[in-house]
């Protein structure tokens, strides 16, 4: 019997031919399967579906410390309930003092390792694959998986169907109650809101800038929303995200996931009092990207139509970093940013066949069939060009112009109208209500065939000016 000398985990009761896995690997389980053994200091995900095949899936994040203890290596038990079809964590003291002490009769044969072995292509020897976990992790706190799902502070849980509020179906005649009944589930993100992005009674000048540039936005998430303003927790969420779009499918974690990454995006100022929250979140997009792959619903998809928003992002983030000067400067945090944005690039073009802004000609000549040549000019409106013809305009309002704008001065605005609207009227109609009456009547003339005459008569003075200035 082998001893027990490293840290487990340990998956009981679960159904024939279940999908489990613990972090990036999955696999089929069969009746002597019980668990993995050998595994990493640092937060794992592990997670059930009742078939191999696609249904809803339920996982725990939990964590194993690099200190060891007098009671043994650590070890996380989770059990499938059977009524509920749900992964639930192990939390009788006395079931797990049993299997700890049971641990070594399974060790060999009921549990997998960790770091799986694989065929090298070349030498056709077994080689230990890489796994990039601890990277796609490494900004992951406790605190944070608390605020996203609860829990009690040592595991937490979420499945397939855990939501936002803001994500759920809005189906007539049920409540997010019907919709989603276990509270547990409900997922807490940063409340980004991409409509919004200016403080409360921010003039004409300054929504236009906010709306650009988010900036500001960023900022307030981070300060009122992140534990001690800590920038990097931003970058914590988007691997949370991620990793349960990779695992579990989630629907509301991709929202959340393409939420955070606009947000970056579409931020300017923020480059150089903050480049290092924006070289990290590159490099992370750069790993994680290298993953997608590993998705098998098609949530995330690389090709053309389905990167268009990532594409656009990046594009509009090297504009912005154009536009202010910042790329190839002398600022060494910013050059980071750009040094990583670089390698993003490169990766989606070697690998993926993107072209970014530049990568084509937008003039040149055209040989047609019968040998005549061309020259055609395929630049067309771009809704991301905000230069030249297309640039926001902003307006100097005067101080009148601006107290009319304020919450109130629309009213007054909307009277001062009527009552110029009236004016004209009542100047219109003096002794005019017998005429009225011939318009309104059938066949009447009077003032409609005046009306007629007047209108003719002035199409013929501007075509008589036409003449004369052409």
């Amino acid at each position: 019997m082998e001893t027990a000398d490293s840290s487990a985990l340990l998956l009981l009761d679960l159904p024939p031919q279940a999908l489990a896995g613990i972090d990036l690997l999955t696999f089929t389980t069969t009746p002597r399967f019980k668990g993995v053994k050998i595994l990493l200091p640092g937060f794992h995900f592990t997670f059930v579906g009742s078939s191999a095949a696609f249904s809803e899936r339920h996982g725990i994040w939990f964590h194993i410390s690099d200190d060891a203890t007098t009671a043994g290596p650590p070890l996380f038990i989770a059990k499938w309930d059977v009524n509920t079809e749900v992964l639930v964590p192990e939390s009788g003291a006395a079931e797990q003092l049993s299997w700890r002490a049971n641990l070594g009769g399974i060790w060999r044969e009921g549990l997998t390792p960790y770091r799986q072995s694989a065929a090298s292509s070349k030498t056709d020897e077994p080689s230990e694959e890489f796994v990039d976990w601890p990277t796609l992790t490494h900004h992951i706190t406790g605190a944070l998986l608390t605020r996203i799902m609860g829990g009690d502070g040592r595991n937490w849980s979420l499945s397939s169907a855990s939501s936002a509020k803001r994500d759920l179906e809005d189906i007539p005649g049920l409540t997010n109650d019907d919709i989603h009944p276990q509270a547990e589930n409900e997922l807490n993100f940063l409340p980004i809101d991409l409509k919004q992005t200016w403080r409360e009674g921010a003039t004409g000048r300054e929504r236009t800038e906010a709306a650009q540039d988010r900036s500001w936005a960023l900022n307030t998430i981070i300060s009122q929303h992140c534990s001690s303003e800590d920038m990097l927790e931003i970058i914590g969420e988007l691997q949370v995200c991620f990793l349960m779009i990779l695992t579990l499918n989630n629907f509301s974690c991709l929202e959340q996931w393409k939420r955070l990454l606009t947000l970056l995006f579409t931020c300017r100022a923020a480059v150089l009092t903050k480049p290092q929250l924006f070289a990290e979140a590159i490099k992370t997009l750069t790993l994680q990207l290298r993953h997608c792959k590993l998705a098998d619903s098609g949530l995330i998809d690389l090709a053309d139509e389905g990167g268009s928003l990532l594409k656009d992002l990046l594009t509009r983030f090297r504009k912005g970093l154009l536009a202010q000067g910042l790329a190839g400067g002398s600022n060494t945090g910013v050059q980071d940013v750009v040094d990583e944005l670089d390698d993003l690039e490169e990766y989606l073009v070697a690998e993926h066949g993107w072209q970014f802004g530049g990568a084509f000609a937008k003039v040149g000549v055209l040989e047609l069939e019968d040998g005549e040549e061309v020259r055609m000019d395929t630049t067309a409106y771009d809704e991301d060009d905000e230069t030249g013809e297309y640039a926001p305009q902003i307006v100097d309002l005067t101080a009148e112009q601006a107290r009319l704008l304020q919450p109130g001065g629309a009213e007054e605005l909307h009277c001062r109208l009527g009552k110029a609207s009236l004016g004209q009227v009542e100047e219109g109609s003096e002794g005019s209500s017998d005429d009225e009456d011939e318009v309104g009547g059938v066949g009447g003339s009077g003032r409609g065939d005046r009306g007629s005459d007047d209108e003719d008569g002035e199409e013929a003075g501007d075509l008589e000016d036409m003449d004369a200035r052409y």
